[in-house]
């Protein structure tokens, strides 16, 4: 009799074929136009989160540098005046403030001491020390007049005389000079863009009455 064998079939009723030992799993493969697209949506993927990041890279700039160019310029501005007070000290023995003050009682002998505060736009005991160290150098001389010997009137000396000879000018600064320099319509949106980052800075106020070259 002849024996009949059965070949295996799967659920759908076609015939199962076994893979053989050792025989390799067929890879799933990609039609080309597959791989393409996923590449594509890749791409595009990417260029939206660089679309998306450039605004905020483009803005942080925009802040960044004008704040950097103001800043090199507030340094050129520092050390200019910061240079012109150390040669001053240099060939004078006195600070750039003390210069400023002799310079004042040079021009106006007998001035009082609230005088020279008004001149310099400084508190009066800020002037009064100013004084006092040109007085123990032995540069300039106060005097008590009136009834009350309370006005102080200060008189320059020959010593005072010759250091204002070897001061390298101005003797007011550079910064007053260059300030004095500028028209009235620059000087008002100077001081009020200043008067923003002084707001900014949260400075104390009471800082504007100290010279610089103190």
């Amino acid at each position: 009799m002849q024996k009949i064998t059965r070949t295996p079939l799967n659920e759908g009723g076609a015939p199962f074929h076994r893979r053989a030992q050792g025989a390799a799993k067929p890879r799933r493969r990609f039609s080309v136009s597959a791989r393409s697209y996923h590449r594509q949506m890749a791409k595009g993927t990417v260029k939206a989160e660089l679309a998306n990041a450039a605004p905020s890279n483009a803005l942080h700039r925009d802040v960044v540098e004008p704040a950097s160019q103001v800043l090199r310029r507030f340094r050129l501005v520092f050390n200019t005046v910061k240079t012109h007070f150390q040669q001053v000290e240099k060939k004078t023995g006195i600070g750039g403030a003390q210069l400023w003050a002799l310079s004042i009682i040079h021009a106006q002998p007998g001035l009082r001491m609230n005088d020279l505060a008004t001149s310099m736009d400084v508190h009066p005991s800020t002037a009064s020390n100013l004084v006092r160290a040109l007085v123990e150098r032995e540069l300039v001389v106060a005097n008590k007049q009136g009834s009350d010997r309370r006005t102080v009137q200060i008189t320059i000396l020959p010593a005072g005389e010759l250091i204002l000879r070897k001061a390298p000018g101005p003797l007011a600064g550079v910064l007053p000079k260059a300030l004095a320099s500028l028209d009235a319509k620059t000087l008002a949106r100077l001081d009020a863009d200043l008067a923003k980052l002084i707001t900014a800075l949260n400075a104390d106020e009471r800082g504007a009455n100290i010279p610089l070259g103190q």
